[in-house]
């Protein structure tokens, strides 16, 4: 297993949490290399730590990730990522923005090689002309890249 990512996050079950945040119609997005092949961007999200709750872990997320804090309200969906070595359950929840700087941010797990390459805001059509594997999969889930926002339920991806 030559990938850092697969070596750190590989062969375990992850409980991840994840933020939808739009702000002025446009969504933010995190690019991670190594989860693919090129570019993959996501929500800004991450693994619970034991004995965090969900809103503290996903505040600590955006912070750590793009430098914002931000409000959580409403849990939106999950999704299922199996993907061997890769096995991933996500908590969505829509967030809004409550100050900070937006900036590319670190992966503490990662320590030395970093995966975070860049961190900005998407507006729809820009998600919707990327490619199927360059942006999170649960994308492909919703019929338009503005309808992220209507899911509910849970997914496989």
């Amino acid at each position: 297993m030559s990938n850092p990512v697969h070596q750190i996050f590989g062969n375990q079950l992850r409980v991840r949490v994840c933020g939808i945040c739009i702000d002025r119609n446009k969504i933010l997005l995190v690019n991670h290399s190594g989860l693919s092949h090129g570019d993959f961007w996501a929500p800004p999200g991450g693994g619970m730590k034991f004995g965090e709750s969900a809103e503290v872990c996903l505040k600590r997320e955006f912070k750590e990730e793009t430098g914002l804090n931000v409000e959580i309200s409403d849990f939106m969906f999950a999704s299922e990522y199996i993907h061997e070595p890769l096995h991933a359950v996500e908590l969505f929840f829509l967030t809004s923005l409550r100050g900070g700087t937006l900036k590319k941010g670190v992966d503490p797990e990662m320590e030395g090689e970093q995966i975070i390459q860049e961190v900005r805001f998407f507006d729809w059509q820009e998600i919707d002309q990327l490619k199927s594997g360059e942006r999170h999969g649960i994308f492909d889930k919703a019929l338009h890249a503005s309808k992220i926002v209507d899911l509910r339920g849970y997914f496989k991806l």
